[in-house]
């Protein structure tokens, strides 16, 4: 009886070993790029980091500054025009 078990306990553990496996296959054929981006990004040539990256960098930060500053400007806008009480005729 306990040698059944143990055989229906081995085979139950095969399955997500051979699942793991197949999902995981397609990551080790990637090529590890972080070196490359530690040495771009370490350079010591005056750059900010946001500049660092290439021009999807600097518009994607440029983009979230303007953003950011129209938001902002929004916001106090209508903080300003509903902090001032309308006039009853």
């Amino acid at each position: 009886m306990n040698h059944l078990l143990l055989e229906v306990r081995t085979e139950q553990e095969k399955v997500p070993l051979l699942a793991s496996r197949a999902f995981s296959s397609s990551a080790r054929q990637l090529r590890n790029k972080v070196p490359e981006a530690q040495k771009l990004f370490q350079a010591d040539n005056g750059l900010p980091v946001h500049i660092k990256g290439g021009t999807g960098d600097v518009l994607l930060y440029r983009a979230t500054m303007t953003l950011t500053i129209g938001g902002t400007c929004y916001s106090v806008y209508w903080l300003l025009v509903a902090s001032m009480p309308q006039k009853k005729a």
